[in-house]
């Protein structure tokens, strides 16, 4: 991937938005979805990546009434659209707002698609896939963990978005992947002081992670034990995973990752506990934050 790559990095800044409400694909959502994302751009945003296995499609009204924002998927799962459908909708996205669209992959999780078999294998088949269809490698990023499907988003993508992982992780993942491919982990922000608040609302969003052993997995290999997995989730892990505190604590959480060797962090807000919605006022005070 040599230099094309850092055109990723220098379109979609240090910071971005990962959200699930803004894949809503209600009629009646859409003018307040674009006009989300407008304000978004404004706010300095560099991009949205949109949660859950989302496609081309749940792009669009963000790309629409912005100019610059990047929005991604985070991520399209390879179970659920083939690659000849991706690359169709790629191509559509792309002649119609070039340059702004990331197509971001992943393998999911075997409890969620029947068909998943041999996932890394699966994967590079994909690609090859994408490839002959004509996506271009420095316009799609993989949602990897592990060792080899880091390497394989340093080599056959701009880079990775991990998900729910730690600066630690990154810095190995920085390692992996050199220094040339796009890293941009997601990260938990609970705009609240109070402790007791902060881990609730945390350990609602944390719990159906805690039965997907390809996160669990990468969490015992960073140094986490069983026990930090029970009774949903230790303070430790929970900490670990998302940022609480005053604005000091949560900004300095968040730079950590940078500090660690991510180009850009995709911060999803944790509203109250809940993943879904628009907490536009969150958002800004997000910004107001990171300065």
């Amino acid at each position: 991937m040599s230099d094309t790559p850092n055109l990723l990095k220098e379109s979609i800044g240090r910071y971005g938005i990962w959200s699930h409400g803004l894949r809503d694909e209600d009629p009646s959502l859409r003018a307040e979805i674009g006009d989300t994302a407008a304000e978004l751009e404004q706010l300095g945003y560099g991009a949205v990546w949109l949660g859950g296995s989302t496609a081309a499609r749940h792009a669009v009204p963000l790309l629409e009434t912005t100019s610059t924002l990047a929005v991604g998927t985070s991520i399209q799962s390879i179970w659920q659209y083939e690659a000849a459908e991706s690359a169709a909708a790629f191509a559509e996205v792309e002649a119609a707002h070039p340059g702004r669209f990331v197509l971001g992959l992943g393998i999911s999780h075997a409890k969620l698609h029947e068909q998943y078999r041999r996932p890394y294998s699966a994967l590079v088949a994909y690609l090859d896939a994408l490839d002959e269809a004509g996506v271009p490698a420095n316009r799609r990023v993989l949602a990897a963990l592990g060792p080899k499907t880091l390497d394989l988003a340093g080599t056959r993508a701009a880079g990775a978005i991990p998900y729910l992982v730690t600066p630690e992780h990154t810095a190995r993942a920085r390692e992996i992947l050199g220094g040339s491919a796009l890293l941009a982990p997601e990260f938990k922000v609970v705009l609240e002081s109070d402790p007791g608040k902060a881990r609730a609302a945390a350990r609602d969003v944390l719990a159906r992670y805690l039965a997907l052993p390809n996160y669990t997995d990468t969490w015992l290999r960073l140094g986490f034990t069983e026990k930090d997995l029970e009774d949903g989730g230790s303070d430790r892990l929970v900490d670990a995973f998302f940022a609480w505190g005053d604005e000091s604590r949560i900004r300095s959480r968040i730079e950590a990752f940078h500090e660690a060797g991510a180009d850009h962090v995709a911060l999803q807000v944790i509203d109250a506990g809940s993943r879904e919605g628009l907490p536009r006022k969150a958002w800004r005070r997000l910004a107001a934050l990171l300065g």
